[in-house]
């Protein structure tokens, strides 16, 4: 047996069966640090970036709300969740980083992790997308699950 949950008896892969589970409200909080270059964030004007190919923020921000919305369909085995909400903030933090922050809600019978995590994650690439032109010293660091709420138990991560 298996300490995974996705890997069966056989020790095949195998979508959780989640049918014995009852729903409740879920939420998750998942982050990326994207590190931008002093010519990248010294555009940054008004909370936004813009650039030839558009509000770099706001186009993040709807690509992070799509992904979390489609995670199902990127990531092998995870169930499809009809989502209450998706909110992506990007916020300018130090040394010129800013911080994507994606926050999901659910009321299912599992948890939203995988969604709030991709859309962090995809928000992160559009904004190295959309700045590829000005530099490509871009980085993403530090994606990671913040915190979630509902189902067995609850996290919270430390504060760094």
């Amino acid at each position: 047996m298996s300490d995974f949950s996705h890997i069966d008896s056989s020790n095949q892969p195998s979508m959780v069966d989640i049918s014995g589970k009852t729903v409740s409200h879920r939420t998750a909080v998942a982050q990326s640090i994207v590190q931008l270059d002093e010519n990248i964030f010294s555009k940054l004007e008004g909370g936004e970036i813009q650039s030839k190919k558009g509000p770099v923020f706001q186009t993040a921000i709807l690509a992070g709300v799509m992904a979390a919305k489609k995670t199902s369909d990127l990531i092998p085995l995870c169930h499809p969740l009809p989502l209450n909400n998706c909110k992506i903030d990007i916020e300018p933090i130090s040394n010129h980083q800013v911080k994507v922050i994606c926050s999901v809600s659910t009321d299912h019978k599992t948890g939203v992790e995988m969604e709030a995590l991709t859309g962090a994650s995809v928000a992160s690439l559009t904004l190295y997308d959309m700045c590829k032109a000005l530099s490509h010293h871009i980085r993403i660091l530090d994606t990671r699950l913040i915190s979630k709420q509902g189902g067995k138990k609850d996290f919270q991560a430390d504060q760094q």
